[in-house]
């Protein structure tokens, strides 16, 4: 069972994650991880799926051509499958505060210093405000209290607020 990617970019408006997932359902596919936003006014999503065989992600490209035709950015490319593995140690980042040049840099060289992978990230800005959320995952044996207290300090530098706390994924 191929395993695919599926990624599109372009102006938003109503309907486009219904038709992406209706094509894929309708050629007996299950879609696994998603992540969709607005990024202003613009549409972004990308998905991993696995398909029944090679002739459903050619069978796919072909119904989604109709999306290009419309201005959209498709693309869909297989993907290796996975093997389950230990995630380690899971946080959640939360920085805020007034916009200024640095801030995910900072933010984010605090988490590679300590061997940390993000796995998502968000950021908005609005009318008075910086807001970035991330999720961490950090190697077994991680000093989460280090790693906050150097986030802290580094973001207090750039004039923002920073938290880093553990995460449990599994909790709803």
């Amino acid at each position: 069972m191929p395993s695919i990617a599926v990624t599109v970019v372009g102006h938003d408006r109503p309907g486009i994650v219904n038709r992406v997932t209706a094509h894929i359902a309708d050629l007996h596919g299950n879609l696994e991880d998603s992540s969709m936003g607005l990024l202003r006014g613009h549409f972004a999503m990308t998905l991993i799926a696995d398909l029944p065989d090679e002739e459903s992600m050619q069978a796919l490209e072909d119904r989604l051509a109709p999306l290009r035709d419309e201005g959209l950015t498709v693309s869909v490319i297989a993907v290796p499958g996975e093997e389950p593995h230990d995630p380690g140690l899971l946080a959640r980042m939360s920085v805020h505060g007034a916009d200024r040049p640095g801030i995910v840099r900072g933010a984010t060289d605090v988490v590679l210093r300590f061997g940390g992978n993000i796995t998502g990230l968000s950021t908005r800005l609005g009318a008075d405000l910086y807001v970035l959320t991330a999720d961490v995952v950090f190697p077994p044996g991680t000093d989460l209290a280090a790693v906050s207290e150097l986030l802290q300090g580094r973001m207090s530098e750039l004039g923002v607020h920073a938290t880093l706390v553990a995460d449990d994924e599994d909790v709803l």
